[in-house]
């Protein structure tokens, strides 16, 4: 049997229960161990996010300001603000349920006053920029490629992009189970596993309802446009929802979405357009998932989530999901550096948003290419009234 070919999903799984069981009965050196590679992985892991921001935004923002059509400009603002809107409504039913759900499990300041355990040593690696000076080069950049037509710039982006990618793919993707591994080795260590793991589950269970209420109320809103029964049209894209939760991929499920959308009534030309776009613009239901495991961390931490703060995340989240690679995990990667310059979140809340977020990856890409197809009934009708 070929591991590598499980997926990460598993290997996260498979960490988190490691973790926990072996944090009962290794010895203290062996744990401080696993907290040297934490601290040094978690050292590269900050210094490539402004690189994950700058190859990936700056390419983004170029490919779209390229194309000038109006119905591109009508689908991104519909995918935004329907990503928008999946944020929103992820943070007020968060603040609403999770309070209650998470005082049960008392508090994480009466866990966390145990000692970590030290790691060996480490190594600084500090980032070439910071958060907000990355998005602010590659939003610049971006649209001076697009604006001025520079090809030579445009190019080199594009591969930096790639190798960008490909670090995250080839080192980062496969190493984080070890990460993961180690953080819940760490916080059985402390006392502090049973009760992160106890949370995750009810926070899973409020996830996975808030995704399917969020394609019924979409297609509830494409069907008044398009004067299609709603339920219908998300019946026929059921090939497409269950194809995603099997491969985790947006882009592996494209073929999948294209025919269910034809068969909703979307013309072929209109279908070839908007469900590959949306592939990459459109992650409602992964912002969903972030913003709700945010305000769980928030809370666990005795923190207060307010409006004030998550809404300029959520507008930014919005933004930084068009970045994010089409790899398993790869909306929390981009989502990195916000968490942290936005929201505060160091490297152990970062780490948990990270098992968290791929603990149901699969059900948040399904979300995500199942929305494509009511966004493709809508554009069909502008389309067909134009």
């Amino acid at each position: 049997m070929d591991f590598r070919k499980l997926g990460l999903l598993p290997w996260i799984l498979l960490a988190i229960l490691l973790g926990v069981t072996c944090g009962h009965f290794f010895p203290h050196w062996a744990v401080r161990v696993f907290a040297t590679f934490n601290s040094v992985f978690s050292a590269f892991l900050q210094f490539m996010i402004p690189l994950i921001i700058v190859g990936l935004v700056t390419p983004a923002i170029a490919d779209i300001s390229r194309g000038a059509g109006k119905l591109l400009l009508i689908t991104v603002a519909i995918a935004y603000l329907d990503t928008v809107f999946a944020g929103f409504t992820s943070y007020f039913t968060s603040t609403t349920l999770f309070p209650s759900m998470i005082a049960k499990t008392g508090s994480l300041a009466d866990v966390a006053a145990a000692e970590d355990a030290q790691a060996y040593f480490t190594i600084g690696i500090p980032p070439i920029l910071d958060v907000m000076s990355a998005l602010v080069i590659s939003f610049i950049l971006g649209l001076g490629i697009a604006h001025f037509k520079a090809h030579t710039l445009k190019s080199f982006f594009q591969e930096f992009k790639d190798i960008v990618a490909r670090v995250i793919a080839k080192v980062i993707l496969p190493l984080l189970p070890v990460y993961i591994f180690g953080i819940f080795l760490n916080m059985t260590h402390t006392g502090q596993a049973m009760r992160v793991i106890r949370v995750f589950l009810s926070i899973i269970l409020v996830i996975f309802a808030l995704h399917i209420l969020l394609l019924v109320f979409q297609y509830c809103i494409a069907g008044a446009i398009s004067r299609k029964n709603p339920f219908k049209a998300l019946w026929n894209m059921l090939p497409a929802y269950f194809t995603a939760l099997g491969t985790s991929s947006s882009a592996a499920t494209i073929p999948i979405t294209l025919s269910s959308s034809v068969k909703n009534g979307v013309s072929e030309e209109t279908a070839g357009f908007v469900i590959p776009l949306c592939a990459t613009i459109h992650l409602s239901g992964s912002t969903l998932k972030i913003v709700a495991c945010s305000v769980a961390l928030m809370l666990m931490e005795g923190l207060q989530p307010s409006l004030g703060m998550f809404s300029g995340f959520i507008l930014m989240l919005g933004i930084m999901m068009v970045a994010a690679p089409g790899v398993p995990g790869g909306a929390i990667m981009a989502a990195l550096g916000i968490l942290g310059s936005m929201l505060g979140f160091g490297k152990e809340e970062q780490a948990l948003m990270i098992a968290l977020y791929i603990t149901m990856d699969n059900f948040g890409t399904a979300c995500n290419v199942t929305g494509d197809g009511a966004i493709a009934l809508i554009i069909d009708r502008i389309r067909g009234n134009r």
